[in-house]
């Protein structure tokens, strides 16, 4: 199962996006995209429940992960969570989950990912690499370079976001990212599947 993270790595934005995030996921799923994180920071616990259940069903044949909220998690049975440093612990996270389930973690400089990668993670999230809008509290941009320092030590996939779009896109390819995500550069465009085969071809 985790030979599917890579290419292009899918994160709904509902404040973003023109068509929703069922209509998002769907055009993902139909683009090829290996995995789908459900993020909703906005939203009731109750609406995140029933949303998730429905894009689970979207993404039957792929990766169905959810951001942070592991009861939501647990409760629609998705493929595992996505947790940053500042979210529940990976240990107890792991123990709420079992050891079957995906777990990616956010890391920003070297010393994190090679944790992570110590602890048992199952991917790594690299943000952000440039500068981003999207995410506020993402914190200073690493630059492309961090991919390249990360990929020596780390053998686990390696997933870049922040910040890229289809001008900066290529190189993050080229310094040995597994996979990114470029949610301002597909979400908040008209056509979601055309912009998400875009980066596809990158891979």
């Amino acid at each position: 199962m985790l030979s599917k993270i890579k290419g292009y790595y899918f994160i709904t934005d509902s404040d973003l996006s023109k068509s929703g995030n069922i209509s998002d996921v769907k055009n993902a799923v139909e683009s090829g995209v290996g995995v789908v994180q459900y993020r909703n920071k906005s939203g009731s616990t109750k609406e995140m429940y029933e949303e998730a259940v429905k894009l689970k069903e979207i993404c039957k044949n792929i990766i169905f992960l959810i951001n942070d909220r592991i009861d939501i998690a647990i409760a629609v049975d998705a493929d595992g969570v996505h947790i940053g440093q500042d979210d529940m612990p990976y240990k107890i996270a792991r123990k709420m989950l079992g050891k079957n389930k995906i777990i990616g973690v956010t890391v920003h400089n070297v010393q994190e990912a090679k944790d992570a990668e110590k602890i048992g993670a199952d991917y790594l999230g690299v943000s952000p690499v440039f500068s981003t809008d999207t995410k506020p509290d993402a914190g200073k941009p690493a630059g492309i370079n961090i991919i390249k320092d990360i990929k020596r030590i780390c053998k686990i996939p390696l997933i870049a976001i922040g910040g890229i779009n289809l001008l900066n896109a290529e190189e993050v390819v080229k310094a040995g990212a597994d996979g990114l995500c470029a949610i301002s550069a597909v979400v908040a465009k008209d056509d979601v599947k055309a912009e998400i085969i875009k980066f596809q071809k990158l891979f």
